[in-house]
């Protein structure tokens, strides 16, 4: 149970750019933050790699940033992965399949991650969990949609029987919109660890720079930060 009443938070963190965003906010508005990441067999495993080098980035960004930063957690999800098999977790091409869903989809992810997370939460005493989750430029995965993330805040507040509040502070904001928030947040430092450290190419490819980072630059991931990036140039 919650031991003080230092506001918390538990973000949900994959090393990419709307994850990193995320924990960025938490920073600045949360006392105590810790994160959680999930391996559950995507192809693009570089971004668990990433995840070490964006905190340690973020921790040194801010001297407050890195006195609220606490521990870290990777949770072995793999079985999970193999169960909800897609062009994320196994070698399919991606492309739009019947229903409008993309091939990335993986069913269930973002509710079986925040189960997973707030049963961390809860014996970690933190009191409220925070992920990168967006509707409004997006993939069209429906788990990421605010209408199921407050289904599955009511379903996991009901199971623990104590309040466990999910925000989303990218939720209604364009890719452009991202990168201005990360902007605000940290400056040109932020937007550099960004660009550098940050990975989201479902390809998982590192061996490619561009101007917003690191990735193949034609799958869905890439072509969203790459639009979003020119969305906010054009704003600056």
């Amino acid at each position: 149970m919650k031991s003080d009443d230092t506001p918390s938070a538990l973000v949900l963190f994959s090393g990419g750019q709307d994850s990193a965003t995320a924990l960025a906010w938490a920073l600045e508005n949360h006392a105590r933050v810790e994160t959680i990441g999930f391996a559950y067999g995507q192809r693009h495993e570089v971004e668990l790699e990433a995840r070490q080098r964006v905190r340690t980035a973020l921790a040194g960004l801010d001297p407050v940033w890195a006195g609220r930063l606490g521990p870290d957690q990777v949770v072995d999800l793999s079985g999970y992965g193999a169960l909800a098999e897609s062009a994320l977790t196994a070698e399919m091409e991606i492309e739009c399949k019947q229903g409008g869903l993309p091939s990335t989809f993986v069913p269930g992810r973002n509710l079986v991650f925040l189960t997973v997370a707030s049963a961390l939460a809860y014996r970690r005493g933190l009191d409220r969990l925070v992920g990168g989750m967006c509707e409004t430029d997006y993939s069209g995965y429906p788990d990421c949609r605010r209408e199921t993330i407050d289904a599955a805040q009511a379903m996991i507040s009901l199971g623990l029987d104590r309040p466990m509040p999910i925000e989303t502070p990218l939720m209604f904001l364009t890719k452009g919109g991202t990168w201005a928030l990360a902007h605000q947040l940290g400056g040109d430092r932020l937007i550099e660890i960004i660009v550098e450290d940050t990975h989201t190419c479902y390809l998982g490819d590192r061996s490619h720079r561009h101007d917003w980072g690191y990735g193949c630059g034609v799958c869905p991931a890439c072509e969203l930060r790459a639009r979003g990036w020119v969305e906010w140039q054009a704003r600056t």
